[in-house]
């Protein structure tokens, strides 16, 4: 089973920067137009999670039709969710059969959704 050396050099290889703010937990940085992708160790699973924006108090449904509609028609890996306060993507891999190819998949992918979800997802941010 793969192991913290070998998601390690899974970010090396793909020239991530990240910090390892504890054993199991790495923060990606500097992906256009996301400030963190957090990976996480949790058992047998490598679970990704970004936060993309904040729930807005108004029009509340027409998101969430909107992410739904985007989890069932664009999303290869992970899908778009509610947690807390915030609209996140997530992704869990299990890491019994993980290899390179599928977590740079899953990190491409994500950064691609945020990437070309930009502008669906813009219209329902709320003026700070």
């Amino acid at each position: 089973m793969k192991g913290i050396d070998d998601i390690e050099s899974y970010l090396m290889k793909m020239e991530l920067p990240h910090d390892e703010p504890r054993d199991g937990t790495w923060l990606v940085k500097g992906i256009d137009g996301i400030d963190n992708i957090v990976i996480t160790l949790a058992g047998p699973v490598l679970v990704f999670r970004v936060k993309v924006m904040e729930v807005p108090r108004h029009n509340r449904e027409e998101l969430y039709r909107t992410l739904l509609e985007l989890n069932a028609t664009e999303m290869m890996h992970g899908a778009y969710g509610i947690e807390g306060d915030a609209v996140v993507i997530s992704d869990a891999l299990q890491l019994e059969n993980l290899d390179y190819n599928e977590f740079a998949a899953t990190v491409d992918d994500i950064t691609l959704a945020v990437a070309s979800h930009h502008g669906r997802l813009a219209r329902f941010r709320e003026a700070a």
